[in-house]
């Protein structure tokens, strides 16, 4: 018998992040201190992460995440939880326009492989939560980034001194048991986040990738898919994974801008995810004509049109007309709406307030419910 997969991505979705509140805040600070202890930031991440769930139920969003309330960043903190990866400090200058990151880092010193991740617990946790107080209608969704995000570092580092044959299948073999783990915890619904994209954006990043890496970009842009390909190659049938791209998230700026059009054809064409969210929200991300080279009748294609980055909102028919004109490449129902970002790529989190950041979702359930029912 055919298992039957979660009805995911929704027409009203969002990439999963979550403005910190003030008690994980606090207790995050006071917990770097050496003012309380590890069991005592779980347990207020724990109270903050079920109010959090109740709060996304309450505004209606059929896809649930604990907020990425647990992390740093966005991937440092999955990454670095592989066999094989080590987070470090760095002298590296953040690309973000107007703004400075922390200078962490990843570096591969062993083997890349999954055992025992400690975000399994976090994901089961956040499960528990959504069956306690959804209604049957919620999903509890997950996010971690792309083995692109570990592949595409410019080296292996010296542990595999430069043999990328070898870094690569290791890296898809981590995922292939990091995918089938999460499923066994009960995940049916998987984001992978990929920002490794941004290099085929611009000419300018063209140019740069294919001389760190001197190799045609066509071959650089088949490697990532097959990277990505092969590391979902054995994800379960009932089991939803989709791909979120963007331009780079942090206090509200971002890294590039450019459009999809270098990487249509391999990301609409090639990639085998279940569904794509895709940076929309301002004149960035280009313009649509890249959404004709779609071609999977079973694929949907999230349109992030709405801003995470400010607290303004889009005016509805202004995003109605978008979505219409999208429509014209991709038919409507395998379009869906959602912001183009999560709210907090990083614990510092975007320019904007909890009350911003709850009308900017319930906007977008709003528009979606209008355009779609």
């Amino acid at each position: 018998m055919t298992k039957t997969a979660v009805k995911a991505p929704f027409k009203a979705d969002h990439v999963g992040s979550f403005l910190r509140t003030e008690p994980i805040k606090e207790a995050r600070k006071a917990f770097a201190k050496g003012e309380i202890d590890k069991d005592t930031l779980k347990k207020i991440e724990d109270q903050e992460i079920e109010k959090l769930v109740q709060k996304q139920i309450e505004v209606g969003l059929n896809s649930i995440t604990d907020g990425e309330f647990r992390r740093s960043w966005w991937h440092f903190d999955f990454l670095s939880g592989l066999d094989g990866v080590e987070e470090f400090e760095t002298e590296y200058i953040s690309n973000f326009q107007g703004a400075k990151t922390k200078n962490k880092a990843i570096k591969v010193v062993g083997k890349v492989d999954f055992n025992d991740h400690y975000m399994l617990e976090h994901f089961k946790f956040l499960k528990q939560a959504v069956d306690r107080y959804g209604d049957g209608g919620q999903v509890a969704k997950f996010s971690i980034p792309s083995p692109n995000m570990l592949f595409t570092r410019i080296q292996g580092d010296e542990y595999y001194n430069d043999n990328s044959e070898q870094f690569f299948h290791d890296t898809v073999a981590a995922y292939q048991k990091s995918i089938q783990a999460f499923y066994d915890a009960g995940c049916r619904y998987l984001q992978l986040d990929d920002t490794s994209w941004i290099d085929f954006v611009s000419e300018e990043r063209i140019q740069a990738v294919v001389e760190k890496l001197n190799m045609g970009v066509q071959d650089i842009i088949e490697t990532r898919v097959r990277c990505l390909n092969e590391a979902i190659s054995k994800k379960p049938e009932d089991m939803v994974i989709t791909m979120h791209i963007c331009r780079g998230n942090f206090r509200s700026t971002y890294i590039t801008s450019g459009g999809y059009d270098q990487i249509s054809d391999a990301i609409f064409a090639d990639l085998k995810v279940d569904g794509l969210f895709l940076e929309y929200d301002d004149g960035r991300s280009g313009d649509f004509e890249p959404l004709k080279r779609f071609k999977r009748a079973d694929q949907t294609v999230v349109l992030g049109l709405i801003t995470s980055k400010f607290p303004e909102l889009e005016n509805p028919d202004t995003i109605k007309e978008r979505i219409k004109e999208a429509s014209h490449s991709i038919p409507l129902e395998n379009l869906s709406l959602s912001p183009q970002c999560g709210f907090a790529s990083t614990e510092e989190g975007n320019k904007l307030t909890e009350e911003d950041q709850w009308n900017k979702i319930k906007h977008v359930i709003a528009i979606a419910e209008s355009v779609w029912g």
